[in-house]
Formats: structure tokens, C-alpha cells, sequence
């Protein structure tokens, strides 16, 4: 089914989404602005690709067509005909084997059981025996012998290669999987913090097909996640207001996991949608 917007309604719609945006971004942009860097917030517009002048761009999804759109002939995966704008069937073909290896990932993902018991040992074995750690603005809170000690008494088990791949040299073999970026689709699962992250990363990497809204709640569950994945890390955050869950504790622990079902369970219908939306675009 097709459904036609006037240029009044896409426009509200567009404005509201845009409003969205806004406000979702300002602290980020002011502090852009003073060149001041944030360690939990800056992370979603280092390391994910998406820029925040593409978010504040309004995307319909398929199926949708916008009446005195010519504008849309600027964007790329769109077909304007007599200013009539909708998505371009050619371009969805050309990324057809994108689009299905995402599709793959997020299947399996949303098809296994979640696991609940890494207590976010990833952030750790980032600055396991180095002194070249990301944030050295940023004091850890245990200290290097501390932050090292927590490590060695813990069982790490992280099953997400973009997350692996930081660890230190010394901190690799101490994880019971060697995940793989041929391997992620068989060992990704729906508790681990960065995969829930990365939904907001796949929402990107299908734009123009993703409808906004959708991928600005990707985003909002990302920003949450980060403010966990940082608290519950080896650095003292508590200036910028972020108080630590001390995962060293039995109490941090049951914090921590708490939080992760909370998270795990605000991912899985986004994942979901995302599935959905593959099959759209390749059916």
C-alpha cells in the first residue's frame, strides 16, 4: 500500500521531526561550538557516521510519496517525477546486498537468547595494562593497579567484535570468545550493550529507507545506553554528573543488569522494525 502526503502534511511532519532533532542535539552542538569535548556524549557523532545536519533531515520511509517535493530531487535514493517524491527502487536494488547482510544480523540477534552477565568488562579491558587509555582526561576511578586487578579476578565473555577489537593486546586472550567480524552474525545477541547501540548504527546505514522516527529512537536508546556503558566503566565520570556503577561490587553487578534487561527489552521491537524494514526493501 502507498500513501500520498500533501506538502502540508509532509511538512509538519518534517518540522516536527526537525524540532526532534534539535533538541535532542543541543548540548552536543553548544559544546561543538567552545571546542569542548564530552566522553559519553561525543561518542555517538565520533565513532557512528551519521552527522547531525543528516539527522535533522526527514525521511518518510517506503511506501510514502510527497506531493511538491522537488526539494527530494537533491536527495540521494530518491526519484522526483513532476514533483512527486518517493523512494528510488534503483538505488534500494543497488544496495540489495547490504541491505540483506544487515537484515541477517538483526534476525539473528533478535532469534537468540540474550546474556546477562558481562557487567560492561569491555570498558576494562580497553585499559587493561596500558597507559595509552581514550579518555586520559578523565582519572580512572580504581586507579591502573585497581583497574587492572578487576579485570584479572573477573570472567570476561564479550561477544561483540566492535567492542573486542579495542581491547588491549594483554586483555585479548583473557576473553572467552575471539568474536570476528565474519563471526558476528552467529555470536551477536540482544544484552550486550553495543549491539543495542549499534541498531541506531544500522537505522543510519539504511538510510534514506529508514523512516525518521525510527531512527531518531535508535538514537535515543544509544544515548542511554552510552550514559550506562560509561558509568559502569573504569573511569571517574561523577564531575560531569554521572555517577559510577561500581561493577566490582555485588551491588554495581545487580545494578548493571538490571539495567541491561531494561535495555535489552527497549531493543528488541526497534530490532524488530529493522527487520521488518529489510523485508520491505527486499521483498
Amino acid at each position: 500500500m502507498t500513501i500520498t502526503l500533501t506538502s502540508g502534511e509532509w511538512s509538519s511532519y518534517a518540522a516536527s521531526h526537525t524540532a526532534r532533532v534539535d533538541a535532542l542535539l543541543s548540548g552536543h552542538l553548544e559544546r561543538r561550538r567552545r571546542r569542548e569535548a564530552h566522553p559519553v556524549e561525543d561518542f555517538l557523532f565520533t565513532y557512528y557516521p551519521i552527522r547531525p545536519n543528516q539527522l535533522r533531515v526527514w525521511h518518510p520511509g517506503p511506501g510514502v510519496r510527497l506531493l511538491d517535493a522537488a526539494s527530494y530531487s537533491e536527495r540521494r535514493g530518491y526519484q522526483v517525477v513532476d514533483g512527486v517524491a518517493a523512494l528510488d527502487s534503483a538505488e534500494i536494488t543497488r544496495r540489495t546486498d547490504s541491505i540483506t547482510w544487515i537484515r541477517r544480523l538483526l534476525a539473528a540477534t533478535l532469534d537468540r537468547q540474550p546474556q546477562f552477565g558481562c557487567f560492561g568488562l569491555h570498558e576494562w579491558a580497553m585499559v587493561y595494562r596500558t597507559p595509552d587509555v581514550r579518555h586520559a582526561a578523565w582519572p580512572l576511578r580504581l586507579g591502573a593497579e585497581g583497574t587492572d586487578q578487576v579485570v584479572e579476578s573477573h570472567k570476561i565473555g564479550c561477544s561483540h567484535f566492535d567492542a573486542f577489537r579495542f581491547f588491549t593486546d594483554a586483555a585479548r586472550p583473557r576473553n572467552t570468545l575471539q568474536p570476528t567480524r565474519e563471526s558476528q552474525p552467529q555470536l551477536e545477541q540482544g544484552g550486550c550493550l553495543h549491539a543495542n547501540m549499534d541498531l541506531y548504527k544500522w537505522a543510519g546505514k539504511l538510510m534514506p529507507f529508514t523512516p525518521s522516527a525510527l531512527l531518531l529512537d535508535c538514537f535515543e536508546l544509544a544515548r542511554d545506553i552510552r550514559t550506562l556503558d560509561m558509568r559502569a566503566s573504569p573511569y571517574d565520570l561523577a564531575a560531569l554528573g554521572y555517577p559510577p556503577v561500581p561493577i566490582e561490587t555485588a551491588a554495581g553487578k545487580a545494578d548493571y543488569t538490571a539495567a541491561q534487561r531494561g535495555f535489552a527489552e527497549r531493543a528488541r521491537p526497534l530490532r524488530r522494525q529493522l527487520v521488518e524494514l529489510c523485508d520491505h526493501l527486499l521483498g
